[in-house]
């Protein structure tokens, strides 16, 4: 009699357990462990990829002229301020003379008495020139000696080396004289272009030595951008390829330019390649020199093909590839990938075809064994 109430009670809890334990499986089906992760997917597209390549630089001018002093001196005056517009030829300042203008005064009056040596020897020999002819017309008319007519002669030759050393002394007091006024005139600092003044590095009253600078003149027309592209990715680039450039201080603002050319040394240590970007207009204002620069330059457009989202490329092991989805299964497909460009899509070379499903995000890491739930948006992973 004793069996029932047992029976009873076993009955009463595999009643409870029996719908517990489905539940419990359900759950870890649906939401534990076991459960499906919730997937996006996208068709691989047939694209004509056109890539973009970003690089940083800095604003530079090609042509810049640091104006100083050719000798050692004391800077008299300077008339220009860091920002003022100069023109080609006009006087920027001056250094102390000292002694050359009274140098310059006695090499003007030396030249002045070497010309009047000059018109005295001239007369001195155009008068024995003409003592020796007539001598030799009295010695054709035997109306004088042949000692007489070779005194006149030797007069002569006397007064023609006479004349050239004369004329020699001349040149040289000439050419002495136009040292002392390039000499002279090197003491001015003289703008060589129409350019911006974009620095001054001495006030009058300092000593200076030769080739110190004192003020910093650069052409507006010639600034470019110094921009380096990673190596990896710079294939492709060349010169004239259209080119958008964002200083820093006017990031909404894209100016124009394109490449000008590509430097024949790249950097070996942060593995960059230099190329120089010019502005297509001279932008307005004048960027400050050494300001930051993003640029990006339109690449050849590639052969249409299979482009999927970076996002979607996966690494399992050594091996790069691509989830494709087959219903709720999985299957690790590598892949050889091409360029990319800047809006995150990259070249399929190998692996797939369009059309093919691939997942782009997934809920948590993906194996082979995994199930998937395909959803339209994984909050804050897709957007």
């Amino acid at each position: 009699m004793s069996k029932l109430p047992l029976s009873r009670r076993a009955l009463s809890i595999l009643a409870v357990l029996v719908p517990l334990a489905f539940v419990l499986g359900y759950v870890a089906l649906r939401s534990g462990p076991l459960a499906p992760v919730a997937v996006t997917v996208v068709q691989v597209e047939s694209k004509a990829l056109r890539p973009s390549l970003f690089g940083v630089g800095t604003v530079e001018a090609r042509q810049l002229y640091r104006l100083g002093p050719v000798a050692p001196g004391r800077l008299l005056r300077l008339s220009v301020q860091v920002g003022d517009t100069v023109k080609a030829g006009q006087v920027l300042g001056e250094m102390d003379p000292v002694d050359s203008d009274d140098r310059l005064r006695s090499q003007q009056a030396q030249v002045q008495r070497a010309a009047a040596a000059v018109a005295d020897t001239t007369a001195r020999h155009a008068f024995a020139q003409q003592q020796a002819r007539r001598y030799e017309q009295l010695f054709a008319e035997k109306a004088t000696s042949e000692e007489l007519l070779a005194a006149r002669r030797q007069d002569l030759q006397l007064a023609s080396a006479a004349l050239a050393a004369a004329r020699e002394d001349q040149a040289r007091a000439q050419s002495d004289l136009q040292a002392l006024r390039t000499q002279r005139a090197s003491l001015r600092l003289v703008s060589p272009v129409d350019g911006l003044v974009t620095a001054r590095d001495a006030e009058p009253g300092t000593t200076l030595v030769a080739g110190q600078m004192v003020v910093e003149v650069v052409d507006p027309t010639s600034l470019w951008v110094n921009t380096r592209f990673d190596q990896v990715s710079a294939a492709g680039l060349a010169a004239q390829q259209p080119a958008q450039v964002a200083l820093r201080s006017r990031r909404a603002q894209t100016l124009a330019g394109q490449v000008l050319r590509l430097e024949p040394r790249a950097d070996a240590v942060t593995e960059e390649l230099l190329a120089k970007v010019v502005f297509s207009t001279v932008p307005q204002p004048l960027p400050p020199i050494g300001e930051r620069a993003e640029v990006t330059v339109d690449l050849p457009e590639l052969a249409q093909g299979p482009v999927v989202p970076n996002a979607a490329v996966q690494r399992q092991g050594t091996q790069i590839g691509v989830w494709v989805a087959q219903g709720d299964r999985l299957d690790f497909v590598p892949v050889v990938l091409g360029r990319s460009d800047l809006e995150g899509r990259v070249q399929v070379l190998k692996g797939l075809a369009p059309g093919d499903s691939i997942v782009l995000y997934s809920e948590k890491a993906l194996t082979a064994r995994s199930r998937i739930h395909v959803v339209e948006r994984i909050p804050g992973v897709s957007s």
